[in-house]
């Protein structure tokens, strides 16, 4: 009866010694999975600082001469045709220039027409006494008399409409001079801002100061946005290379773009990369014109393009390019061949098959070749 109770006694022990030696093991690192898949990589290059989606046609507007605000017929938000009036300044001076310019042609076309009239009897007159001197009727001092006087009645005559020309000329210079008082729409646009009241006086810009604009006019049928890309990847980038467009307003949704320009210099910022301004316009009109001047923008030109080749995240992969393949519970280090890369997918040559699982979470502790790792989902599934 004793033994029996020894070995029980025994196994008891052994029990509690296991179960305290498997509390001293390290528990498995919970990880997150992927597999090798087929799909499209895509070599791209992305702008170093945010973007900024511009308007084709912007105009910042201000008059070219003080005065005091008149008439301000637009407000915020209008949206306002090609050459509607924006703002008028008090001008009941150039007003009165402008209708006495064209008092002063009409006064000209009426002596133009009375010099003329003169100058048509005056030839008339000339041609009748040089008929009659031919007919030994008249003398010859007073047919000189008569040619002399019809040459100068034309003269008149041509002196009076150059006098009408220079008063047309000087209404042209009357309605400039008004028309600097006045802003009219340049092209059809969204009034954006207008910085001014009525009976407000403005006054133009100094020479070297920026100041608001009285109007901000823009015209949001056509949008592109503006990045900088690093001076490194620029030489890569070509006017007409395909692109994809994100907006912090709008996660998870990509615009299909195409660059439009890169610019011929490279901006040298203060404390701040050296980058190349490169333009990107909507390809989709239509869905570019419910978006906002002014919001923030990336943009990832497409270099090249593979389709239907193995691929992983990028975020999976290590320094080197090595990867960790997920083997029975055990983690295997591995070092890839890599093709076309982004941030999102990079192009296995290499070193994976088709379906191998491989970590996604390399960024926690204890994940490393070696280590004992229990896959997220797996232990959702135990729970």
């Amino acid at each position: 009866m004793k033994r029996p109770l020894i070995w029980i006694a025994v196994a008891s022990v052994a029990v509690i010694a296991l179960g305290t030696w498997r509390a001293t093991l390290p528990a498995p690192v919970e990880v997150v999975l992927t597999r090798v898949e087929t799909g499209r990589v895509d070599a791209t290059v992305a702008n170093t600082r945010a973007g900024t989606i511009e308007a084709c046609q912007r105009a910042r507007m201000s008059t070219s001469m003080g005065g005091q605000i008149a008439r301000l017929p637009v407000r915020e938000g209008d949206r306002v045709p090609q050459g509607k009036v924006l703002l008028e300044l008090w001008n009941e001076d150039a007003r009165a220039q402008v209708t006495l310019a064209e008092r002063e042609i009409e006064a000209s076309e009426a002596l133009a027409r009375e010099a003329c009239t003169m100058s048509d009897i005056a030839k008339k007159e000339a041609a009748r006494v040089v008929r009659l001197h031919e007919q030994k009727v008249a003398s010859i001092e007073t047919t000189d008399k008569a040619v002399g006087e019809a040459k100068a009645r034309t003269a008149g005559c041509e002196a009076a409409r150059t006098s009408a020309r220079v008063a047309e000329a000087r209404l042209d210079a009357a309605r400039a001079a008004m028309e600097r008082t006045i802003l009219r729409a340049p092209f059809d646009g969204i009034v954006a801002k207008v910085n001014g009241e009525i009976g407000e006086v403005v006054t133009p810009s100094p020479v070297g100061v920026a100041t608001l604009p009285t109007i901000d006019l823009i015209d949001t049928t056509c949008l592109y946005v503006r990045a900088p890309i690093d001076e490194i990847d620029a030489g890569a980038i070509a006017e007409g290379l395909p692109a994809l467009i994100t907006l912090d307003a709008f996660p998870g949704k990509k615009y299909p773009a195409r660059v439009r320009r890169v610019a011929p210099y490279v901006l040298d910022l203060e404390k701040q990369a050296r980058t190349v301004d490169v333009e990107v316009s909507f390809l989709d009109a239509a869905a570019a014109g419910r978006l906002l001047v002014g919001y923030s923008a990336d943009v990832e030109i497409i270099l090249e393009s593979r389709d239907a080749v193995r691929r992983i995240p990028t975020e999976s992969l290590l320094e080197g390019h090595r990867v960790l393949v997920y083997r029975d519970g055990m983690l295997e280090e591995r070092t890839i061949e890599a093709g076309l890369e982004n941030w999102e997918f990079s192009e296995v040559l290499s070193g994976l098959d088709e379906g191998d699982e491989i970590v996604l979470t390399v960024d926690r502790d204890g994940v490393e070749d070696g280590a004992e790792v229990v896959a997220e989902e797996t232990l959702a599934d135990r729970r």
